[in-house]
């Protein structure tokens, strides 16, 4: 049995796909992009600025489904320049406090709606 999970504080999906899906105790988290769930628009004032919009994204759908950073078991980061790794690195530390997720960070040739960074999480869901 899966269930479905969404929520106003992320962005709506772009395509078919659910922002995030439970599962076995597991919640598969869709790849969260710089998009402002109010306004619609992609946030492009900066890659740090960009991280925080991410991270926003994945918190909205986590308090959604009533978990939070400390319980996600595995993240991906895509990146358009692996130059900005540091700086998204930054942000993305700042949401957590230890017990890290084990996590990859992969340089990709383009992203949904031009941007430079995408995350997608996989959470153990109590």
């Amino acid at each position: 049995m899966k269930t479905i999970i969404n929520t106003t504080n992320a962005p709506a999906p772009i395509g078919p796909y659910s922002q995030a899906v439970a599962a076995n105790g597991l919640l598969f988290v869709s790849g969260q992009i710089p998009m402002n769930p109010a306004t619609g628009e992609i946030v492009t004032t900066g890659i740090t600025d960009e991280a925080k919009q991410v991270m926003e994204n994945l918190k909205g759908i986590l308090d959604e489904a009533g978990v939070s950073f400390d319980s996600i078991i595995k993240t991906t980061i895509f990146l358009t320049d692996m130059g900005t790794f540091a700086q998204v690195n930054e942000v993305y530390g700042s949401y957590f406090t230890a017990d890290f997720p084990a996590r990859e960070t992969v340089q990709v040739s383009g992203l949904p709606k031009g941007v430079n960074v995408e995350i997608s999480v996989i959470v153990l869901k109590p």
